[in-house]
């Protein structure tokens, strides 16, 4: 990976990734591909979105099809047909997402298969040699996700945990590109820690040594947490992270979460809202949400956003969105996610632009004003 830090402003980062499969420039919000593609989009979406990056689910894809397959099929890029970069998510998330079928000990995570209710263990070896099968651009390590509000004694141990698997996974992950495995491929770890300053400290400087990875992510947020409790627990553990590696808030967020996150230092985003929301009826727009389920948009012939030059809102307009979705169309889905990925992929090249002319501050400004929700 080549990572260069192009220009700042105030805390605000413009940057460029390299990786082996395309150049990314940040700030940068990664659509969530859980099964290698995103929902009702295909390889040529993204690639007219401009989309130089999507995540894939490591535990998703392990569970099914299956990363032995998608290895036979040349990796994510060979199976998807999608060139670009992938990231993957390690199964942590997954993990607490599924605790009830989950759990961890000091040596990795034992589940139960949301499928077929097989059991399956992770560890930080075992979750490496899937994305070796998956070849993704970045792979995540396993870390110990925990819902907030927790106990100081379960989030330390989370922290104790990420830790060990860390250093874990960082020495076999260089011992296997000693033997010409997953050479291409870039490795980032996750601090955790909740919301507490000292165990946000504690975490960071704790990974931030292992001077091996080729970037940090900040995990377990937007679990449970207030908005300004994220965000003031984010500006807190970026002081204790490189400048010169890339920074990955993991999970977040809408719109409003992207701008201040940026704001405190952060390249990289995820999350499912724009096309999870996108499939349930609420649209992004530069003034806010728009519910197209609404009645009032029955006869309404203007696009989803005027301001928009998507693929849906210069054809369509918010009337014939409307019949869609009541109508349960299924090309509605597909209509209503490209306009929610254009929104937040243009979102982010519009502050990439700002902070590279010195007007992040007005920029930042200005999407507020816009807004009436």
């Amino acid at each position: 990976m080549e990572f260069k830090i192009d220009k700042t402003d105030h805390n605000a980062r413009a940057c460029t990734i390299k990786t082996a499969h395309s150049t990314i420039q940040t700030p940068v919000f990664m659509p969530v591909g859980t099964a290698g593609i995103v929902k009702a989009l295909d390889s040529n979406d993204m690639l007219s979105l401009g989309a130089e990056i999507i995540l894939g689910n490591t535990y998703h894809l392990y569970l099914r099809p299956g990363d032995e397959l998608v290895k036979k099929f040349g990796g994510l890029h060979g199976f998807s047909k999608f060139p670009k970069s992938f990231l993957t998510d390690s199964g942590g998330f997954q993990a607490f997402s599924l605790s009830d079928i989950s759990k961890a000990d000091k040596n990795g995570i034992m589940f139960k298969s949301h499928i077929d209710g097989s059991k399956h263990y992770f560890t930080p070896q075992k979750v490496l040699d899937i994305q070796y099968n998956l070849n993704s651009d970045i792979m995540m390590i396993l870390d110990d996700l925990v819902a907030l509000p927790n106990t100081k004694e379960r989030i330390k141990l989370s922290i104790e945990r990420t830790t060990q698997w860390a250093k874990e996974a960082i020495e076999y992950h260089k011992s296997q590109q000693d033997k010409g495995i997953g050479v291409d491929q870039n490795i980032f770890a996750i601090i955790q820690g909740g919301i507490d300053k000292e165990f946000r400290k504690m975490s960071a400087e704790a990974l931030c040594a292992m001077e091996d990875y080729d970037g940090f992510a900040i995990g377990g947020l937007s679990v449970g947490e207030l908005n300004n409790e994220m965000y003031d627990t984010v500006e807190w553990t970026t002081s204790f992270m490189p400048t010169h590696k890339p920074r990955y808030l993991m999970g977040v967020g809408t719109p409003t979460d992207l701008i201040e996150n940026i704001h405190r230092g952060v390249d990289m985003f995820d999350c499912v809202m724009p096309t999870r929301n996108a499939r349930n009826g609420t649209l992004f727009t530069s003034f806010g949400k728009v519910n197209i389920k609404s009645a009032a948009y029955k006869e309404d012939s203007l696009p989803i956003d005027p301001a928009c030059d998507c693929y849906t809102c210069r054809n369509y307009s918010r009337a014939y969105l409307n019949h869609l979705f009541r109508s349960r169309e299924i090309s509605y889905f597909r209509l209503a996610t490209l306009h929610n990925l254009h929104y937040y992929l243009t979102l982010m090249k519009d502050a990439r632009n700002a902070i590279l002319e010195g007007r992040w501050l007005e920029f930042r400004a200005d999407f507020y004003a816009k807004r009436v929700d």
